[in-house]
């Protein structure tokens, strides 16, 4: 790629005469950086390196940056991730390719029923190692989760706002039997408020032509219940009325009492949080700092359901059996 194009797609100003008219790759790793490539970064050390690599041109947006080589290319721009990603735009065009912003949870169910990930990319959120995926991927798929990450690749990306036909046939808050595709899958571990994400899912499978398998359903990070005795070890629903519901977000939690409330009355329920952590409707929650704290308050307090937010079930040092069906 000619300078001039570099100069045009990333909108940044050439600060020197260079003698190298074009470049052959580009990279924002220093490690990565071979003879003739671009290289984008603000920090003198990784630029030093870089050069010494054999760097032809260096994209920066730090005016103390030191430029040690006149013979390359110096492109000054206003951010340089801002800069990376208008490159980018331009390799997705040749690319192709498209590109997905998905919710945590639906994330969670297209990597859980994935058969394989062949001509599929997962965007992670660290910008730089973003950009070397796309860069370098032979797919021409591509999802995420962070949201500004992905308007910046692509300012008009795609939700999935699309749903199969598909519905409840009958459920409790651990286990859903549901039908979709023409098929019956009987008393799935999945919470019953997390059906329209996996829908949203199967259609984005089915339109994209990737192999999944709902067989492959379990319990996600986002909600996953431990049954346990009075001494906090886990056991058999049939043996126990106290459940330990781990989450990760507020808002399962919020759906999760909502539920209770409309099909389980007599469910007495709490709720363990992090200090200061605001959960709808519930105007005190029970708060804790430490692992043992949590560990105390389950098992000195009364309760059949206990929500608890930003823990890990290892405090419980147990695994899961069985799940009830109430």
């Amino acid at each position: 790629m000619k300078i001039e194009d570099i100069l045009n797609l990333t909108e940044g100003t050439l600060t020197n005469t260079p003698k190298i008219q074009a470049i052959e790759a580009a990279t924002v790793f220093f490690s990565k950086v071979e003879h003739g490539d671009l290289f984008f970064s603000s920090n003198q050390e990784e630029i030093d390196q870089a050069i010494e690599n054999g760097a032809y041109a260096i994209v920066y947006d730090d005016e103390n940056i030191v430029r040690k080589d006149d013979e390359i290319a110096w492109i000054k721009v206003s951010d340089i991730q801002l800069a990376a990603f208008k490159l980018i735009r331009y390799v997705i065009l040749k690319k192709e390719a498209e590109f997905f912003l998905l919710s945590d949870h639906e994330l969670t169910f297209l990597k859980m029923i994935l058969l394989h990930k062949n001509n599929i990319a997962f965007i992670s959120k660290d910008w730089r190692k973003t950009f070397e995926m796309i860069l370098n991927s032979e797919s021409s798929l591509f999802v995420g989760t962070d949201k500004e990450l992905m308007q910046m690749i692509k300012p008009d990306v795609q939700k999935l706002s699309k749903e199969v036909d598909g519905y409840l046939i009958s459920d409790t808050l651990f286990r859903s039997t549901f039908k979709v595709g023409g098929f019956v899958y009987q008393e799935k571990e999945l919470i019953p408020f997390h059906l329209e994400y996996l829908l949203r899912v199967i259609d984005f499978c089915e339109t994209h032509e990737l192999p999944y398998s709902v067989e492959r359903l379990k319990y996600t990070k986002h909600f996953t219940p431990v049954f346990i005795d009075g001494k906090l070890k886990s056991t058999k629903a049939s043996k126990s009325d106290k459940v330990a519901i781990f989450t990760d977000n507020i808002a399962d939690i919020a759906k999760a009492r909502e539920y209770v409330m409309r099909s389980n009355m007599w469910v007495k329920s709490i709720v363990l949080t992090p200090p200061k952590t605001k959960i709808p409707g519930i105007d005190h929650p029970h708060w804790f700092k430490t692992e043992d704290e949590v560990r105390d308050l389950l098992k000195n307090m009364h309760y059949n359901y206990a929500f608890i937010y930003q823990a890990d079930k290892s405090i419980l040092n147990t695994i899961q059996e069985e799940y009830s069906l109430f």
